[in-house]
């Protein structure tokens, strides 16, 4: 065993890196980590160590490297108010001129000296033999907001920094004073009677439509981004493409001058392929996405080779969007190595691909389908827009590790690591989620251009962003390559710099944030995000405990409330407690814990139903629709800003989109809607609940 001051040595090296070396648990007890899991995180992040020896040695590095780095990578400066940063320099040019200047985000150049005389010293420090001070700066107060590069000139060296100048808090449409409410679907589930399968772009847009007649202003999806075999949302190949599964072919331009996409669409063959994939309860992602593509390669054939105007419209998107050109040459790439970019050989595993190194007729059809969906996506988000309806999109908390986004991007990934979380009493081993976490340092010399990146694509679109997992701003819990969730440490950020961006990218964007705080959260988060302004997320089958303990399940104002959320089960399952049985039958509970909790429910099904008969919508306990309402009404009357209404919910779907924990022993993510649209929005009992859910927010919004 080392001996107490090596451990010592390594627990100070790793809080220089940002790894907390102990947590508190599910019972708020401290769980501290092991030696090994915190040298491999060390190793990923590039600290210079092998062994717990090595720490003090480490710690040499780390410090003369701070000292030598005149500037923080990044300084936040919030409102325009003036920002304060440390410089760090030689003693020997402590009194020296600094020459600074500032490239504003417009171009815009402003130039100013400062005399370091009359800066004050903050501290001093010997490293390795040379003495430096650390000094006070002031940087200037009327800065517009945005992303500026900031350059201090001293003794012949040039140290730079992003300053990110930014609104404390997240932008608000200032001419609402209504509550709104809306539905959620996930679109893979959606489904129309002349879907070529799943729903698309066409189809969410007809949703939407339909919703604003009732009077909803808010349609909420699971996240579309670039996915490859893997079905999970939340796991795509890259969070700066769109997934080319949800295009309608049939409304791309070239449909009308592709008599060869005409004749297939036409065809019997074709015609009964599509409607048996719309009829079947689960969405068959590889035999659908078959179909699709025999149209759309069609229909790319035309646009390259039969109609130059397009093409040339093809040639600009791609010109003004280069990162384009970049992914469809990896799709392709794909194609002719195989799916794992670690196995292609040099230099194209390295990131080096040209002209040759794939297949081409690949890269074109990526090139066409990102154009396509970027067009369909656009047209649906300006019509909603117009109509005062906020897209609700979700940005996953990261990509796949064989995507994209981490082959490009591995610089701002930290290798041999994947996300998760500790052991609680739903998980008791914990969770690997699969998804490399972001390098805290890596992005912040970056300037975070690949989180802002991903942002601005969502951003581009939405009116309200969901943050899946937002306590990923502050923390993330990391498990090293072949160790257990057991085993897995905190990784800190700079979870400012986070809010900065998230706030100037809602202003500029004029879109609501919403951070996911479902769960244990630590107690800084939430105070955090309201300072912030992002909102909070409220889900009654999470509050509905809180009845227990004498307290009201309610929303807090101005938070995004739900019965229910895609990794929940549907409110019928839920009260039938099918969701427990479900878990025992999946093997993640043993038959004692399945009786405690079943007992445990039924206990809380007696408090919910005093709870209705005190809000006046008392309800006999097999009167399920009844029930949800009078729940649903409850949160309608809330000063929640938004109410998302689970559509399956108002048929009684006791079908679970996802159960968390689980790979290939339940269908995640494949599970269609039991109904066609067309069926569903005549249901007098779905339409009807809507209405009164309408009638309440306005009553609401007048009080």
């Amino acid at each position: 065993m080392p001996e107490t001051k090596e451990i010592n040595l390594l627990h100070r090296l790793c809080r220089r890196y940002g790894i907390q070396t102990a947590y508190y648990d599910m019972n708020n007890r401290p769980a501290y980590a092991a030696t090994e899991p915190l040298l491999a995180v060390l190793q990923s992040l590039g600290a210079p160590v092998v062994k717990s020896e090595d720490a003090g040695q480490g710690l040499r590095e780390y410090r003369q490297s701070f000292w030598q780095r005149p500037l923080q990578p990044v300084i936040v400066a919030w409102d325009g108010t003036p920002s304060r940063t440390t410089l760090r320099i030689p003693t020997e040019t402590a009194d020296s001129t600094l020459d600074c200047h500032m490239t504003l985000e417009t171009g815009e150049v402003r130039r100013w000296q400062w005399a370091g005389k009359d800066h004050r010293n903050l501290n001093a420090a010997d490293v390795e033999g040379r003495k430096y001070l650390c000094k006070a700066l002031t940087l200037p107060h009327d800065l517009p907001m945005g992303c500026h590069h900031l350059e201090i000139a001293l003794a012949g060296k040039t140290a730079r920094s992003l300053l990110i100048s930014a609104p404390t808090r997240a932008y608000s449409p200032p001419e609402e004073t209504g509550r709104n409410w809306g539905v959620f679907l996930p679109l893979y589930a959606l489904r129309t009677k002349t879907s070529l399968g799943s729903g698309n772009f066409t189809d969410l847009g007809e949703l939407a439509d339909w919703v604003y007649g009732l009077g909803g202003r808010v349609i909420s999806t699971l996240p579309f981004l670039a996915s490859g075999a893997d079905t999970s949302p939340y796991l795509p190949l890259s969070r700066l493409f769109w997934n080319d599964f949800y295009i309608d072919p049939r409304r791309a331009p070239e449909a009308e001058r592709c008599p060869d996409a005409k004749n297939l669409l036409l065809s019997p063959e074709f015609q009964t392929e599509a409607a048996s994939l719309r009829n079947t309860g689960l969405v068959d992602y590889p035999r659908e996405m078959a179909l699709k593509r025999r149209i759309i390669e069609e229909l790319g054939r035309t646009c390259f080779e039969k109609s130059p105007e397009r093409l040339k419209e093809l040639e600009r998107f791609t010109a003004e969007n280069p990162v384009l050109e970049d992914y469809a040459r990896f799709r392709a790439a794909v194609k002719k190595y195989g799916a794992n970019w670690r196995d292609w050989p040099q230099p194209f595993r390295s990131g080096s691909l040209r002209e040759g190194d794939y297949d081409e007729d690949e890269r074109r059809y990526h090139l066409y389908t990102q154009w396509l969906a970027h067009q369909q996506i656009t047209e649906l988000s300006q019509k909603s827009r117009e109509k005062g309806i906020k897209l609700y999109l979700d940005l996953p908390l990261g990509a796949h590790p064989d995507g994209y986004d981490v082959w490009r991007e591995r610089e701002a990934f930290i290798g041999d690591v994947s996300c998760g979380a500790p052991p609680d009493t739903f998980f008791i081993k914990g969770q690997d989620w699969g998804c490399p976490p972001m390098h805290p340092q890596k992005i912040r010399e970056q300037g975070y251009r690949y989180p802002i990146a991903c942002l601005r694509h969502h951003l581009g679109q939405a009116g309200i962003l969901r943050i899946d997992h937002v306590m990923g701003l502050h923390h993330i819990f990391c498990i090293p390559r072949g160790m257990a969730a057991t085993d897995g440490v905190y990784l800190r950020y700079h979870a400012e710099e986070f809010y900065a961006i998230l706030s100037l990218e809602s202003h500029r964007h004029r879109a609501v944030i919403v951070g996911e705080d479902l769960g244990t959260v630590p107690d800084y988060v939430r105070p955090a995000m309201g300072r912030h302004r992002l909102r909070r997320m409220h889900v009654f089958q999470y509050a509905a405990g809180d009845i227990l303990w004498g307290k009201q399940p309610e929303p807090s104002p101005g938070a995004v409330t739900s019965l229910n959320t895609h990794d929940m089960p549907p409110f019928t399952a839920w009260w039938q407690g099918k969701h427990i049985r479900l878990r025992r039958e999946l093997g993640l509970l043993d038959e004692t814990e399945e009786k405690k909790e079943l007992e445990a429910f039924s206990n809380l099904k007696r408090a919910l139903l005093a709870f209705l008969e005190n809000q006046e919508s008392p309800a006999p306990e097999d009167d399920i629709p009844k029930i949800m309402a009078g729940i649903l009404s409850y949160l309608a009357s809330s000063k929640a800003e938004v109410l998302l209404v689970n559509l399956e919910d108002l048929w009684q779907e006791t079908r679970q989109q996802n159960v968390p924990g689980t790979m290939s022993e339940y269908p995640n993510w494949q599970q269609r809607a039991r109904y066609f649209f067309e069926e569903f929005c005549q249901m007098a009992g779905v339409v009807a609940t809507l209405k009164m859910i309408d009638t309440r927010r306005r009553n609401t919004s007048q009080q």
